[in-house]
């Protein structure tokens, strides 16, 4: 027989087991509620079109008192009838009055007009139009005045004018043609090369990639001149992104190198630089970013910590991010009848209110001259007690959540992350989110699509030079083509850094 102390062991050994088993089936349980939540996440990813757009009324979605209405903006409101009630105009939008035109006059014949007082033309229609590309030959005829002397005869010829590839087939518009398809349109140069073909010109692909990668090197004058200018201004917002580089020494084909993209500069010269690098290593900032001192606005990722420590800059976050993480999460969680408000939602509540807040702001700087202390003023009576409500709301729920679900990396990302997250609330030139430098850098994302990868890193460092320029020139309020143009055309003129100086977009625009 088996002792009573037996039994009372065993069944405690029994109970021990049941509670391991029990451990390990919450275990799964919450590892198998993870797994389906990517499945769900990754499922959207696919098969969803992507869009951060906010509903206007989201903020509301448990309308809790802290959301604090505006006296002055609903003052501003109810003076303007037509706010949010006018309807949108109809018809077409009116051509430019800026594009040249051509008038095409319609004539009765002289049996219609016969007997008539007077004739008079009236504008009765409007036509776009356009005239295609083509292509011509420029034949340079030289004068030569021949002088005759006791000691014979000698000649005098007209100056040639300089070339910015001294010994090109193409002219300065072929040049600043096939950069502006390339850079700004988005077209790779096989398809260049036969748009040209098409109308005439036979010039191969090879010869236009030279064109690109000698005209990098006689812009990049401009471009460290750019970056001077850009370092001298008190905010930079950075960010990068993967570029395939075929031919890097000592990387494979296949790894991802990057582009990085600045945006900065003084308010009246501003600047988008491109910089190619074979990595996303921390010295990339800290070389592009030596001497300047500011606020550096950037996303989460820790290669830019380097150039803050070492130039004493004041990082800035991203709340787009930051939200973009919780809305993952979000998209992510159960749907159907029994789906109840989670974590993720609330967090969302508390972020989409400080974007209403940004932008009561753009709306009261639409309506009045509102100045970056009263914008600082308005963050600090509105914004931070959200944001303070929302930092106690994370720390509350950092240890409830499994930290491998989707909304226990978005807590511990912007708890991560606060410091930087709430600088915007201490400076009214600065915004909530890094959409500048994601905005400036989507062009190049865009041309990747079609190009797809570059050849070399000579080639990716000729992009950057070319993206620089363009961009930049769009910054300043410049048609790219007319930029190129006329830089191509007045570079190999300038000796001095002066005569360099005053081709950058701003002081062309200017002038």
């Amino acid at each position: 027989m088996t002792s009573s102390a037996d039994n009372r062991s065993e069944i405690e050994w029994l109970r021990a087991q049941l509670a391991e088993k029990e451990a390990q089936l919450q275990s799964q349980s919450e590892h198998i509620a993870i797994l389906e939540e990517v499945v769900r996440l990754l499922k959207i990813k696919r098969f969803t079109p992507s869009s951060e757009k906010t509903n206007p009324s989201q903020y509301l979605l448990f309308d809790e008192a802290e959301l604090v209405t505006d006296p002055e903006l609903d003052a501003h409101e109810k003076q303007d009838p037509k706010k949010n009630t006018s309807p949108k105009p109809r018809g077409r939008k009116p051509l430019s009055a800026d594009l040249p035109r051509e008038q095409i006059f319609l004539y009765l014949t002289d049996e219609e007009k016969m007997g008539a007082k007077s004739t008079f033309f009236a504008k009765v229609k409007e036509e776009l139009d356009i005239v295609p590309a083509k292509v011509r030959v420029l034949e340079y005829m030289q004068e030569k005045a021949v002088f005759s002397t006791g000691e014979g005869q000698h000649i005098i010829t007209a100056a040639h004018p300089k070339h910015p590839l001294p010994g090109s087939l193409g002219s300065v518009g072929l040049i600043a043609h096939v950069l502006t398809a390339k850079y700004v349109d988005g077209l790779p140069l096989y398809r260049i090369e036969k748009m040209l073909s098409r109308y005439g010109g036979d010039i191969s692909r090879a010869t236009l990639a030279n064109y690109v990668m000698k005209s990098a090197q006689v812009l990049q004058p401009l471009v460290n001149l750019l970056r001077d200018y850009q370092n001298a201004g008190h905010l930079i917002n950075m960010d990068e992104t993967p570029v395939q580089v075929l031919k890097e020494p000592g990387k494979a084909a296949t790894s991802d190198k990057y582009m990085w993209v600045s945006l900065g500069g003084p308010p009246d010269k501003r600047s988008v630089l491109f910089h190619y690098a074979p990595s996303r290593g921390g010295n990339v900032p800290v070389e592009l970013l030596e001497g300047f001192k500011g606020y550096l606005h950037t996303d989460g990722y820790a290669g830019y910590h380097a150039a803050c420590e070492k130039y004493g800059l004041t990082a800035v976050g991203c709340m787009d991010h930051a939200r973009r993480k919780f809305t993952e999460a979000q998209a992510a969680q159960p749907k159907g009848k029994k789906a109840k408000v989670s974590q993720a939602d609330r967090a969302l509540s508390y972020i989409n209110k400080l974007y209403h807040i940004e932008r009561q702001i753009s709306d009261l700087k639409e309506k009045t001259e509102y100045t970056p202390a009263q914008v600082v003023a308005y963050r600090q009576q509105h914004s931070v007690p959200v944001l303070e409500k929302l930092k106690a709301f994370l720390e509350k729920y950092t240890g409830k959540m499994p930290k491998d679900s989707l909304t226990g990396k978005a807590i511990n990302y912007m708890l991560n992350q606060w410091p930087k997250l709430v600088v915007y609330c201490t400076d009214g030139t600065l915004r909530i989110s890094n959409i500048l430098a994601e905005n400036a850098i989507r062009p190049f994302v865009i041309g990747r699509k079609a190009w797809l990868f570059a050849d070399s890193s000579q080639g990716a460092k000729a992009s950057a030079v070319c993206y620089s320029l363009v961009e930049t020139a769009k910054l300043n309020g410049l048609e790219p083509y007319d930029y190129l143009h006329t830089v191509l055309s007045k570079l190999p003129y300038a000796e001095t850094v002066e005569q360099v100086e005053s081709l950058l977009p701003w002081n062309i625009a200017r002038g």
